[in-house]
């Protein structure tokens, strides 16, 4: 199977091979280009029938049905809910695009990965006309996010689950070390668009957030030079959360409540001004995220996996991963979709409450209630009352899919046993791992399906988690894993016995 590693590596040896001389001109037409990428992107011959693609909002109770009811918003409109209060989603002409075949499709998607043509570098821009085909490619604003590392997690998958198809898609491997960018480039960019449409528009965006939407919002807004706000929970997020929107001149409102709290105030704030809400209850971020799935089926050669294991905290992402892969599967390039698993924190669980009540996906609408997070080590998903509840349990309900949890010390655990085999994990990866654990336990996943793990951000960003954790000085919780360093005095000697007995040697 060629693999995208397989091909970066081959262009690497290709690199190689070029001489000093073709460097020097190489640089000359480099700068050149450079200068102009985004006049090139213009001058761009677009796709024959590229004027016949497009989007636009539409009640997600309509995508629900089944059922257009004919209201419908343009994506230049500021508007975050239909008429009937509910949430809008994102509506592709899905006949218009499917004037060109799967082949070709994957074809074109396959030949952009990597590229530094403008702006399809970009793991989200790559897949632009499922996107939003009608943005101009000026008016992107893009870091080249995604085309994040599919991690095959041998050893891990081996040694603690019994699996040798185990894989872990390292969404976290990106601009700001999490998943948010991939909507953020999407959102920021329309965002761009209605500006210079309309200046007076749109003053600022901002968001409500548990840490990786701020830090997302604030580098994608100073990227544009469009103010951004953020709205944190008080003591309720990581260092290297809190100081990234910070260092990149966002507005940073710590407020002492949680992020449901924050989130209520900003829908006010935003409803009463011209500040653009950056939340996920805004469809167009989920546009972005939904490219992950699509990607990972590339770097399987556009073959699909069993089963996808995603944390779930507001429930946004459940749901833009299952509209990725069913773009996919509805236009022809692949024949099925993976069976979806949620797993949530048992500190911030309702979807997996009303799902243990409902026994099941079937009936999991009439047993849920929305409940008061507690603080977990995994709090981007520290939400009591997730703003896609209905779009999540549709996914599931699609998917044959799952809700599991995790407790603190099960997803502690279960990323320092997974760091322990060379990752690096946050908490929240730590959930999906642990519920994955459980899962296999209960052999409801077997030994040979193919299983995709989606870590959300990077384990950096949550590094005073593993401190406590690897010094066992977390309350009421033995850290089985921990690996705390050992003192010892400069003598050989005392280096030496602590050598020997670590390797008994």
């Amino acid at each position: 199977m060629r693999t995208l590693q397989q091909s970066t590596l081959r262009s690497g040896a290709r690199r190689a091979m070029v001489t000093p001389c073709s460097r020097s001109v190489q640089r000359v037409f480099a700068t050149a280009a450079h200068a102009d990428i985004r006049r090139e992107a213009m001058l761009r011959v677009p796709l024959e029938k590229a004027h016949t693609f497009n989007a636009k909002f539409v009640p997600f109770a309509d995508i629900q049905s089944g059922h257009m009811s004919g209201e419908s918003y343009s994506l230049d409109d500021v508007v975050y809910r239909s008429r009937d209060g509910g949430l809008l989603d994102v509506n592709h002409d899905m006949k218009a695009l499917a004037q060109y075949g799967p082949d070709y499709w994957r074809a074109l998607f396959d030949a952009r990965v990597g590229t530094t043509a403008w702006p399809f570098g970009s793991g989200v821009w790559s897949k632009k006309e499922w996107v939003l085909p009608g943005l101009s490619d000026d008016d992107i604003v893009s870091m080249f996010e995604g085309n994040s590392n599919l991690f095959w997690a041998e050893r891990f998958g081996k040694e603690a689950l019994g699996m040798m198809d185990l894989w872990v898609k390292q969404c976290g491997n990106s601009h700001t070390g999490s998943f948010k960018d991939l909507g953020m480039t999407v959102l920021v960019s329309q965002v761009n668009r209605i500006r210079k449409l309309n200046p007076r528009s749109i003053t600022a965006v901002g968001c409500a957030s548990t840490g990786d939407t701020s830090a997302a919002l604030s580098a994608y807004c100073a990227a544009a030079g469009i103010p951004s706000i953020v709205f944190l929970p008080a003591d309720k997020i990581s260092l290297a959360q809190l100081v990234q929107p910070i260092a990149n001149g966002a507005l940073v409102l710590s407020i002492d409540t949680d992020f449901d709290g924050c989130m209520r105030l900003i829908k006010q704030v935003t409803a009463e001004t011209p500040i653009y809400l950056a939340n996920s209850m805004n469809s167009l971020r989920l546009e972005g995220q939904k490219t992950a799935a699509i990607e990972i089926l590339q770097q399987f050669d556009w073959q699909v996996p069993d089963w996808v294991i995603i944390p779930g905290g507001n429930l946004g992402n459940i749901y833009a991963f299952y509209k990725g892969f069913k773009m996919c599967k509805e236009l022809g390039l692949v024949d099925k979709m993976p069976r979806l698993v949620c797993a949530q924190a048992q500190n911030a669980n309702p979807l997996y409450q009303a799902y243990h009540k409902a026994h099941g996906v079937a009936h999991i609408k009439e047993s849920y209630q929305a409940v008061k997070a507690k603080t977990t080590f995994a709090s981007a998903i520290q939400i009591g009352d997730p703003v896609s509840i209905d779009r999540a349990i549709m996914a599931l309900k699609d998917t044959n899919g799952i809700v599991e949890e995790a407790s603190e010390e099960e997803l502690m655990d279960a990323a320092a046993r997974a760091d322990r085999t060379g990752m690096f994990n946050c908490p929240h990866t730590g959930v999906a791992l642990a519920a994955l654990l459980k899962l296999r336990e209960r052999q409801v996943i077997g030994p040979n399906d193919r299983t995709v793990v989606v870590s959300t951000a990077h384990g950096l960003k949550f590094a005073q988690s593993k401190v406590a954790y690897h010094s066992k000085a977390v309350p009421n919780m033995a850290c089985q894993f921990a690996n705390p360093p050992v003192q010892v005095k400069e003598d050989l000697g005392a280096v030496m016995d602590a050598i020997k007995t670590k390797f008994s040697l």
